[in-house]
């Protein structure tokens, strides 16, 4: 595994290292000085260097350089994973934009950290809340202190990311399913790509160790479920969960239980692939004549009238060589911008069910040679609230704690524009 981790300054000088290995040398800085630093590799070459046997994995923070230093065949992803979580870590404890100087005076703390978080190469605990339990800047009173009893299950146990004893008035629970749309139309009108990939958002503010059981409409869910006339459910694909989720679980029947982090956190990712409700329906019709070029374009709701997209832009691209533009449009606002090379059509406000047409007669100018129009894609930017294009919808969130306090639940949906692209 990791033989040593380093700290450098932009000159190469090593301000921190900690060996966790005999088989490299504090020499081998003198390699990573001159074949990366000094060559000015960083950004314009992978973030992997392999010097004399030895792999130097590096990422950096400000002006300082953090390297993990190996001669076995480790796994990259794992390695930079730890920096990452390394530098989290320090910024947790020295400020978002912690220096040279701040590490300079706290190098006690930072060999600590070092020494928690890994263990003979191999990573260890890196959670923070559980970090700040046991190494403090010296501000935690002692009655503070958790007893060892309880700081033990808390290194040593599965759960380390909630901390026992949390209290809250009010327990509530919010909820956020936010997906985005990607999709690319052939000239033709065929659909060439059609997907949407979503996330679960949760704020927690709840008392004690409580467990959680989420659904979701999930197809393999709802067809198990046996009873009253059920409304089909939705394909759920790629399924990826925050660290709190039972696997196990979700393998043996689909249930996500969890017990929750305190605070924001993201529960899951998804995708699906088939049946999507597009939430806008686009029509373009471009003729192109000697010097001149006609644009017409449809754009119609396909979400209930009872909601509202914002934010809604639609780039229509036009020619390089365009001198003036005319533009018709039903509402919004629409204007020729040259630095786009586009129409830009914004509509702050646009209404379900509703139509909506766009009209430009575009005058181009001469040019020495000409050259074909190659037409680049129409994009599209929106949002729309309490609308899902995939039909994902919260089923139920339940909340089971010794108390039995009562939860209160809020959930939301937005889905807004990945990839939205028409060919014209």
């Amino acid at each position: 595994m990791i033989s040593m981790i380093m700290v450098l300054n932009q000159k190469g000088d090593i301000m921190i290292s900690r060996q966790y290995r005999d088989d490299v040398s504090r020499a081998a800085a003198d390699s990573f000085r001159l074949q990366v630093i000094a060559a000015k590799e960083t950004g314009t070459q992978a973030p992997v260097k392999r010097i004399e046997n030895c792999s130097f994995l590096y990422t950096r923070h400000l002006n300082m350089y953090f390297v993990a230093l190996t001669r076995s065949n480790v796994n990259p992803a794992l390695v930079f994973e730890y920096l990452f979580q390394k530098i989290r870590i320090l910024k947790a404890y020295l400020g978002e934009e912690f220096d040279e100087n701040s590490m300079r005076n706290n190098m006690t703390l930072i060999y600590e950290l070092m020494d928690e978080t890994m263990d003979f190469g191999y990573p260890q605990n890196c959670a923070v809340d559980v970090l700040r339990l046991y190494i403090n800047l010296g501000n935690v009173r002692p009655q503070d202190e958790p007893e060892p009893s309880q700081l033990t299950s808390q290194i040593t146990g599965a759960i380390d990311w909630r901390r026992e004893g949390i209290r809250y008035k009010k327990n509530e629970v919010y909820i956020d399913v936010l997906e985005s749309v990607n999709l690319l139309l052939s000239s033709t009108g065929n659909v060439l790509r059609n997907e949407v990939t979503g996330q679960v958002q949760m704020n927690t503010k709840l008392t004690g160790m409580p467990e959680c059981k989420f659904g979701l409409n999930d197809k393999l869910v709802i067809d198990k479920e046996s009873g009253a006339q059920r409304k089909p459910g939705v394909e759920i694909d790629d399924c990826t969960f925050h660290r709190c989720v039972r696997l196990g679980k979700f393998d043996a029947d689909r249930t996500i239980t969890f017990i929750p982090p305190d605070g924001e956190f993201e529960l899951m990712r998804y995708r699906v692939t088939d049946n999507i409700n597009l939430p806008f329906r686009i029509t373009p019709a471009v003729l192109e004549e000697a010097m001149k070029v006609s644009i017409n374009l449809k754009v119609i709701a396909n979400f209930s009238d009872k909601l509202f997209a914002t934010h809604v832009v639609i780039k229509v691209p036009v020619p390089k060589n365009t001198a003036k533009a005319k533009i018709k449009n039903s509402f919004g606002r629409a204007k020729y911008e040259p630095e786009q090379q586009a129409i830009v059509w914004r509509v702050k406000r646009f209404p379900g069910k509703a139509e909506c047409m766009l009209s430009a007669e575009v005058d181009l100018m001469p040019t020495v040679r000409a050259k074909a129009w190659n037409r680049p894609p129409i994009n599209v930017e929106f949002q729309v609230p309490m609308f899902t294009a995939s039909g994902v919808h919260v089923r139920f969130l339940r909340v089971y704690d010794k108390s039995g306090y009562h939860t209160n639940r809020w959930v939301r949906y937005i889905t807004k524009a990945g990839g939205y692209q028409i060919r014209i």
